[in-house]
This record gives C-alpha cells, sequence and structure tokens, in this order.
C-alpha cells in the first residue's frame, strides 16, 4: 500500500485533492489506520483516479463523475468521451490562435496610422483571365470567416483539377462578391489560372473579366494578416481622388509550405468619383 504522499505522487494529484475526495466519497482510501488516522491507497485505485480526472477535464462536476463512475462506464465509452472532449479543446484552441493574429494585425493597422507608406501602390489594368474554380459562402468579409472557407476550396479545386488531368497554368486568384442571401455573407471564389474550355461540372472555368484600372499593392505573409496591408491601399485609394468599386482580388504571385512566406497582390477595381 502507498501512504497518501506517495498515492498523490504516483497520481500527479496534491494531497489536498485525495482528502476532498475521501470527504465526497468519490476515492476512500483502501484503509484508514484506526490509531494515526492516515490513509493509505493500493496502485489499482489508480485506475479509479485517472477516470476522476478524465471526467473532471470533460468540464463534469464531481457529482456528475460520481454517477458515471457507479454506472461502470466503459473504458471504450470514457475513451470516446475523452476523444470528443480533445477534439473541442483542439477546436477552441485554434479559434483562439486565429482570434489573436487578428488581435495582432488590428494592432499593426493601429499602431501604423499616419505613417503607413503608401508609395507601393501602383495603378494599373488587370487583363482578363480563364479560371477554374470553386465557391462557396462565408458569413462575412473578416478574416477568421474567410480562411476557413478558401482553405478548403483550393484543396478541393486542386484535388478534382488532378482528376480531370488539368494543370494549372498560371497563379491562384481569389475573388469575393456579395452573396445573394444577403446579411453579409460573401460568396468566396478559389480560382486558378489554366487553358482548358469553358466547362461547368466538377468546376467551372469562365473567363475572369479585365478591370480597367486597379490599385494594386503587394502583401508578403499570411493572408490572416493581411488587414495592415489591405488599409494603407485604402487609404491610397481615399488619399488619391478614388473611390472602390469593388472587393479586391488577391493574386498568390508565392505560396510556399509557409504561410508566412506568401507573396500576394491585393487588385483593388477603383474608379473615379
Amino acid at each position: 500500500m502507498f501512504t497518501i504522499g506517495d498515492f498523490a505522487r504516483h497520481g500527479r494529484v496534491s494531497v489536498r485533492m485525495l482528502r476532498h475526495y475521501d470527504a465526497t466519497g468519490l476515492l476512500r482510501p483502501a484503509r484508514v489506520d484506526p490509531a494515526t488516522g492516515y490513509r493509505h491507497y493500493t496502485a489499482a485505485q489508480l485506475t479509479r483516479l485517472n477516470r476522476i480526472i478524465a471526467l473532471k477535464d470533460l468540464g463534469l462536476t464531481l457529482q456528475q463523475v460520481r454517477r458515471i463512475l457507479d454506472e461502470r462506464v466503459s473504458t471504450d465509452e470514457l475513451r470516446a468521451m475523452l476523444r470528443l472532449r480533445q477534439a473541442e479543446l483542439e477546436a477552441d484552441m485554434a479559434a483562439a490562435a486565429a482570434r489573436l493574429v487578428q488581435v495582432e494585425a488590428r494592432l499593426r493597422s493601429i499602431e501604423s496610422e499616419g505613417h503607413m507608406p503608401t508609395n507601393d501602390v501602383v495603378l494599373k489594368s488587370v487583363p482578363a483571365i480563364r479560371v477554374a474554380e470553386l465557391a462557396s459562402t462565408a458569413e462575412s468579409f473578416e478574416p477568421e470567416a474567410i480562411s476557413p472557407v478558401i482553405g478548403p476550396l483550393y484543396d478541393e479545386l486542386f484535388r478534382r483539377l488532378a482528376a480531370a488531368g488539368i494543370t494549372p497554368t498560371g497563379p491562384g486568384v481569389a475573388y469575393y462578391e456579395d452573396a445573394p442571401e444577403g446579411g453579409g455573407r460573401i460568396t468566396v471564389h478559389a480560382a486558378v489560372q489554366v487553358t482548358a474550355p469553358l466547362q461547368d461540372g466538377a468546376f467551372q472555368v469562365l473567363d475572369l473579366p479585365p478591370v480597367e484600372q486597379a490599385a494594386t499593392i503587394v502583401h508578403r505573409g499570411a493572408m490572416d494578416a493581411v488587414l495592415p496591408t489591405a488599409q494603407a491601399l485604402a487609404r491610397w485609394i481615399d488619399g488619391n481622388g478614388y473611390q472602390s468599386a469593388g472587393y479586391p482580388r488577391e493574386m498568390n504571385l508565392e505560396c510556399p509550405a509557409d504561410h508566412d512566406e506568401w507573396v500576394t497582390e491585393l487588385q483593388a477595381p477603383v474608379a473615379r468619383p
């Protein structure tokens, strides 16, 4: 048998926690010395302790934990519960990481207010190009709403192109428009240049029309952090007497595995008032 201190060390919990579990009847010691009152545990009790901790980590109350243990949940059932909780925590971590990226982007925009260089903006015409594309809907134009939509779209587009034996002939071009259902939703088009015939099947092949005048700027880094670059472009448009004429296109000039090394040209259609 183990003393309460030894058992706590083997179970990686605190002595105070074991005393609380004893007081609530959740995990009784195997033996209590009648003379000293010292608690003693067996190695077999680690099984119950592990289940208690695992169920607590699922967010259950101690009362709920006791009820589940009394009903003798099987190892497979417990494993399934933990896998589900693991997936939920991973999703929460991913969402928190995405929010952190947007906070950092907003912070950079705030810090650069008033002195964001705009001399890298180039006004030019954008020619028509033939693209293969897939489209879907995002809840808004916020980066955290766009990224989860456009990434899977491109993955699926390249898979379908490969299955059709079509090789892209130029960079990817993402473009956007207000979704027909409104409510601030955005239709996201994930496109890539091709020389295939026009078609509408597993993917659509169409001619993307030219843009007579576009204010363009090159963004270096992940598109989740595009905000400062996009707002620099907006300041140039306003400061030079133009008006926006639609959502900017995003031409992927370089797309290595490391998203922080991406090079993307933003092409914002503009017009004189």
